[in-house]
């Protein structure tokens, strides 16, 4: 099954239809759901929305981004784009990220076995603080010292908790029969406090930030200050939204992405080999910086990353909300329909991968000139998509991801460093690597093994 809709007429439960159809038409149902969505009311296309939001008394979640629609969606975005969409905006934190990462490579030999140099089975939990780290970095202006001299933090060990249990209360309460709609079940209660608390959390972190460039503002040109500093300009609102989204949204996505590419590498030593040799020739030291130059470079690194997401998605699918009446595939669809485009069964399939199950970031390359005219190698082409919107991890148009940038250039910078200081290894069974709660995420204990790579 490919489409999730409610059944036409609609009745007084709930039920929907499973529209079956061919490899053929599947990409292009895509398209034309994405079409649908966007077209009618172009900037103000609908996500799917979250129906726990809905009840929240104090609607202090209305503010989000993940949870606006239409108007307050469309004015809000329109604030942020210039800011957070511009492919400039990363180049700011090259060297603030590169410190992160530093310090995670330094953590890991640190935790690592002397003898089998595979580190913990809690391994997951080093990932989220890097991770957090990160995204601090652009969304709060500063480190927070999670990774080394901050570990003890208990504000953060309380947002790492509570976001693992907001995926998880939010996936009981969606994905499984309850009255909560109706009733407010234990679990119900337990979202809305687990939601206080994030709240609670991000909005102590962001307001401290936001008071200290207030109090000590920055006489750097304008295309020099940072993204948190040009969020306070348009709106002490505003920047207090969107860094709040960063930190809720940025820790568990980009772990899960992180994870799953390790694991493809560490299962595919031919391929990290060859993205050694990539990666070294932009840090021939494992302590060179980034420039903004050298990540024109890594082609093959991007590849790897996005050949990752394909075999292990962050989520099952993408989701709209049809803004006009529309017929999809013989189905009269009525204006306002939440629609689910389930990909992620897709995504290994030979119909729309050749090779689907195999990992292979060459399918995401471009052949070059000589290449094409020496012959030999496969032809990337032969290994590309049927459509392109059979895979859509950061979302497409309009709704794309906000954080799509920011999440590139930490995913970059981390691979790469730590590519260039390890020889990564998992010698583990991988089958449910992932177990599906709002997200997908990690389900195995993550013992990596990182051994030192001598050069």
């Amino acid at each position: 099954m490919s489409l999730w809709c409610p059944k036409i007429p609609p009745t007084s439960s709930e039920f929907f239809a499973w529209k079956e159809c061919g490899p053929s038409d599947q990409a292009q149902m895509y398209y034309d759901i994405i079409e649908a969505s966007c077209e009618s009311i172009s900037f103000r296309a609908s996500k799917a929305s979250l129906p726990p939001k809905l009840s929240y008394q104090r609607n202090f979640y209305e503010l989000h981004i993940y949870f606006r629609q239409g108007e307050t969606w469309g004015s809000f975005r329109s604030a942020v784009n210039p800011v957070m969409m511009q492919p400039k905006t990363v180049r700011l934190y090259y060297q603030k990220m590169s410190q992160v990462n530093k310090e995670f490579i330094k953590r890991i030999r640190d935790i690592r076995d002397g003898e089998s140099y595979e580190v913990p089975a809690s391994f997951e939990e080093e990932i989220n603080r890097w991770t957090l780290e990160s995204v601090s970095v652009v969304a709060l202006d500063k480190q927070l010292g999670l990774i080394s001299e901050n570990r003890d933090n208990s504000k953060a060990k309380k947002l790492f908790n509570s976001l693992t249990q907001f995926l998880r209360l939010t996936a009981e309460l969606e994905m499984k029969p309850s009255l909560w709609r109706w009733v407010a079940t234990p679990n119900y209660k337990k979202l809305i406090r687990t939601l206080d608390d994030i709240q609670e959390v991000t909005i102590g972190y962001v307001n401290e930030a936001l008071d200290r460039l207030e109090s000590q503002p920055s006489d750097k040109p304008e295309h020099e200050k940072s993204v948190l500093e040009k969020l306070l300009k348009i709106d002490r609102r505003v920047a207090t939204v969107m860094a709040m989204d960063m930190l809720m949204a940025g820790v568990d996505t980009t772990s899960t992405t992180f994870t799953g590419v390790l694991l493809c590498l560490a299962k595919n030593p031919d391929k990290q080999a060859k993205l050694r040799e990539e990666v070294l020739r932009i840090l021939p030291q494992k302590d060179s910086e980034f420039t903004e130059a050298s990540m024109k470079q890594v082609s093959y690194l991007w590849a790897c990353i996005k050949e990752a997401l394909r075999l292990y998605p962050l989520a099952s699918g993408n989701a709209r909300v049809t803004k006009s009446d529309t017929v999809l595939s013989g189905y009269r669809v009525p204006k306002e329909t939440p629609i689910l485009m389930l990909s992620h069964g897709l995504h290994t399939d030979d119909k729309h991968y050749p090779r689907g199950s195999e990992f292979l970031p060459e399918r995401w390359l471009r052949q070059s000139k000589e290449a094409n005219a020496a012959g030999g190698a496969e032809c990337p082409h032969s290994l590309k998509a049927s459509s392109p919107f059979v895979y859509l991890p950061f979302g497409f148009g309009s709704r794309m991801c906000v954080g799509k940038r920011i999440v590139e250039m930490e995913l970059e910078l981390g691979i790469a460093r730590l590519i260039r200081n390890f020889h990564v290894e998992f010698n583990y069974p991988t089958k449910n690597a992932f177990k599906s709660l709002l997200i997908n995420v990690p389900n195995i204990p993550l013992k990596f093994k990182f051994t030192d790579v001598e050069q």
